[in-house]
């Protein structure tokens, strides 16, 4: 059996697995037709209807701006799924970079670079890229270099653990005796070893930075108004909570709803990548 089927029948043995996959497809889908399917303008405001209830003209009530909730929480698919993996992307290369290096090499230049990654992990990632977020200003786009900043040490710390355990292999030591570049050895014979835990790992970030986001755009340090992200759309109706239960319900379904299928895909795919579970 080739090994794309194998992972394939893995993968959907199990049910928990194939709910996390057909959410990421869903939910990769609306963020590219939202535009397009929404039955509402997400910015549109009609005080007359403010804080209606779910009906059948508005599935999901709306806001206190008259705005379509429904709506809103299609469009804010775009501000939150993308993002994340945009996140978790940049962060894994910057960990690869200072990782990678730093457990083949080994000596000094190790010692270095892993003083300063601890010094970012002495920090709690959410405290600090409210500090960051703070200092550079409140936007979407600072928030998510917030948590690029805040996310890239456990990589590089992941990377370095991952390539001490494979240089010393058998297949690094006959390519190094005949005459391969660190460079071609790190690239060719070492990170390809090492992608299944960084997939793994990556994949179940992209839960929490979607609540790391949504948390700072919650406090104010991430998208502003009139943004239809999740994290803001609570913030604009947490007034609301006690007398229209609505408004900020679907928001934080939508974002339960997301990190529960990146979870669960996460759970399947180290089921896939880790040879003592295939077994």
């Amino acid at each position: 059996m080739s090994g794309g089927r194998r992972a394939w029948l893995v993968l959907t043995r199990n049910p928990l697995t194939v709910v996390g996959m057909s959410v990421l497809a869903v939910l990769m889908m609306v963020a590219l037709t939202s535009p397009y399917v929404a039955p509402c303008d997400p910015l549109a405001q009609d005080l007359s209807q403010a804080l209606q209830p779910p009906s059948w003209a508005h599935w999901m009530g709306t806001d206190s701006l008259g705005r379509d909730i429904f709506s809103r929480i299609l469009v804010g698919t775009r501000y939150s799924v993308p993002p994340a993996f945009l996140v978790v992307l940049v962060a894994m290369a910057v960990g690869v970079l200072v990782g990678a290096p730093a457990g083949y090499l080994g000596g000094w230049f190790d010692e270095i670079l892993m003083r300063v990654t601890d010094l970012f992990l002495a920090f709690p990632a959410l405290i600090l890229a409210m500090a960051i977020a703070g200092a550079l200003g409140p936007s979407l786009p600072n928030a998510l270099a917030a948590i690029i900043v805040a996310w890239w040490p456990s990589y590089a710390r992941l990377v370095r653990g991952q390539v001490l355990a494979v240089r010393s292999s058998l297949y690094v030591e006959a390519a190094r005796c005949l005459g391969a570049s660190p460079t071609r050895i790190l690239g060719w014979h070492i990170l390809p070893n090492c992608l299944g835990p960084l997939v793994v790992q990556g994949t179940l970030d992209l839960g929490s930075v979607i609540l790391t986001a949504a948390g700072l755009s919650f406090i104010g340090f991430g998208a502003q108004p009139p943004i239809p992200e999740w994290g803001a759309m609570i913030n604009a109706g947490r007034l609301y909570i006690a007398s229209h239960w609505w408004v900020v319900t679907f928001p934080g379904l939508a974002i339960l709803f997301c990190v529960m299928g990146f979870n669960l895909l996460g759970d399947g795919l180290r089921d896939v990548l880790d040879p003592r579970s295939a077994r």
